[in-house]
């Protein structure tokens, strides 16, 4: 399993209609095979940054079969036009766990 972590810049004042299109827009993930997880947790000394972490089965099921598809497309016509900036995205592997 690997994470996708996306920092999302909102457009100041946007950040309730954002996270409402973030809301809508779970079910495009559910759809899409290898989707494990979605959370979306805003930065409290940063109002309008928030960070996207996606759970995926391997990294092809978000760089492939999710950016290809019309789902990705759904989701991005929803949140898209509350962006201030494109995300900075990565991708993570564990590499250890603690308690």
């Amino acid at each position: 399993m690997i994470h996708e972590i996306a920092t999302l810049t909102i457009k100041p004042g946007s950040e309730k209609d954002f996270e409402e299109a973030a809301a809508q827009a779970v079910p495009y993930f559910q759809k899409t095979p290898g989707a494990l997880s979605f959370r979306l947790d805003r930065t409290i000394e940063t109002p309008n940054e928030y960070t996207l972490t996606v759970g995926w089965a391997t990294l092809e099921d978000h760089t492939v079969g999710f950016r290809e598809s019309p789902e990705f497309q759904q989701w991005r016509e929803l949140v898209g036009p509350h962006f201030a900036s494109p995300p900075h995205v990565k991708h993570l592997q564990h590499a250890y766990v603690g308690f």
